[in-house]
């Protein structure tokens, strides 16, 4: 599995973002769950196929810490934002999306919808 950088074209980022490239099934059925921690400079990035609605929602049952999920489409354009809920049942984009980043909660503010995100070394 390979690590990406992640850099927000519209704010620069105060520190450097690294996330994990999912983009088999297996690595994106097994996402965030089990775990207990995520370093503030770490993050998993899922990608789908395509953009869509139902295939970018997510689930936050048997994820052990709250999330900031940033879902970014086919464009590279972030298009919804949330702060998921440890054990909540599910969260879905307003827009379509290819991409759901998920990474620390303390990094939700450096993210807003339609800015535009690069990754680097993908």
């Amino acid at each position: 599995m390979k690590t990406i950088q992640l850099e927000n074209k519209n704010q620069p980022l105060p520190s450097p973002l690294h996330a994990l490239y999912c983009d088999s099934f297996l690595c994106r059925l097994r996402g965030l769950m089990f775990r207990s921690r995520l370093a503030p400079e770490k993050g998993l990035l899922l990608v789908e196929a395509r953009d869509g609605r139902l295939d970018t929602a997510i689930h936050m049952l048997f994820v052990f810490m709250d999330l900031a999920v940033i879902w970014i489409n086919s464009e590279k354009v972030v298009v919804d934002i949330v702060l998921a809920r440890a054990w909540r049942p599910a969260y879905a984009p307003r827009q379509p999306a290819r991409y759901i980043l998920e990474i620390h909660p303390d990094r939700l503010d450096e993210f807003r919808i339609g800015d535009r995100i690069e990754f680097q070394n993908e």
